[in-house]
């Protein structure tokens, strides 16, 4: 592959100086771009409560991420990484992650909804369960969780969801995970309207084609690899990295009044 479909993987070298003492949940952390959002934010001194539906998992993800920290991060004190299990479509589950962070650190006042899933059929093939799964997980499992968020929250908190660019582009065969994804995006923006009344921020992120476990097909594809790099306009794909870049950004003072916004994240490719 030549160096401009190369995938980058430098850390975002940001600093927030605020972050330090900071407490965050993240879904779907056990791996791939929840994983990278946990670490990223814990390098900064931001304390960390991992949520998946994979218990083992999660644990294994967390204690790797701490013996990595304890051996040095971007602040000299990192914060610490817990992980616990959630089912992101049942409303109880939130709500005992929420509780979860406040009863081990004493305040919460991040949130990212990333736990998600993404489906494949042909629109005539969709089921009733594969859609129904899909809207409770990516739409469900959001709301579910910024309303955990936003009650236990203090006024200038910060959540941030993952939506997709693909609530914008339709992709043959997403048709559950397209819809799910501009779902999350109106969502975002309805409660980014009446959490601000309570000081609280809601974004999202629309990330394209990145490199993790969710993509993998598009790398094992020679086609689909290069369609990939055809249509993104900076032909390469992006990383969790440079994903992790504008959360970090979404969640700190430099955003203070930025809401109900859904950022791109895509190399260009919704404009293609």
């Amino acid at each position: 592959m030549s160096e401009i479909g190369r995938v980058r993987h430098e850390p975002a070298t940001a600093v927030y100086p605020e972050f330090p003492g900071k407490v965050a949940v993240v879904t779907g952390a056990a791996q791939g771009m929840g994983a990278r959002f946990t670490a990223a934010l814990a390098t900064r001194g931001v304390h960390v409560v991992g949520a998946d539906i994979d218990e083992a998992r999660m644990a294994a993800t967390a204690e790797e991420l701490n013996r990595e920290l304890a051996a040095g991060s971007v602040h000299e004190k990192p914060g610490l990484v817990i992980g616990t299990r959630a089912d992101v479509t049942k409303a109880e589950d939130h709500e005992t992650v929420a509780q979860l962070a406040l009863d081990q650190f004493g305040r919460l006042d991040f949130w990212v909804n990333n736990a998600g899933i993404f489906p494949f059929a042909l629109a005539d093939e969709i089921s009733a369960e594969q859609i129904g799964a899909t809207l409770s997980v990516n739409v469900e499992g959001v709301l579910f969780g910024a309303q955990a968020a936003a009650r236990h929250m203090e006024p200038g908190g910060a959540i941030v969801n993952m939506s997709s660019v693909s609530a914008v582009r339709v992709r043959r065969g997403r048709g559950a995970y397209c819809t799910s994804k501009a779902a999350v995006a109106h969502l975002t923006e309805s409660l980014a309207v009446e959490f601000g009344d309570r000081g609280i921020r809601v974004n999202a992120l629309a990330p394209g084609y990145v490199d993790t476990e969710m993509t993998r097909w598009v790398k094992e594809d020679p086609a689909a690899l290069q369609h990939a790099l055809d249509v993104v306009p900076l032909h390469r794909l992006g990383s969790p990295e440079e994903v992790a870049g504008p959360l970090l950004f979404l969640l700190s003072d430099s955003a203070r009044y930025v809401t109900g916004h859904s950022i791109a994240v895509d190399g260009g490719s919704r404009h293609v």
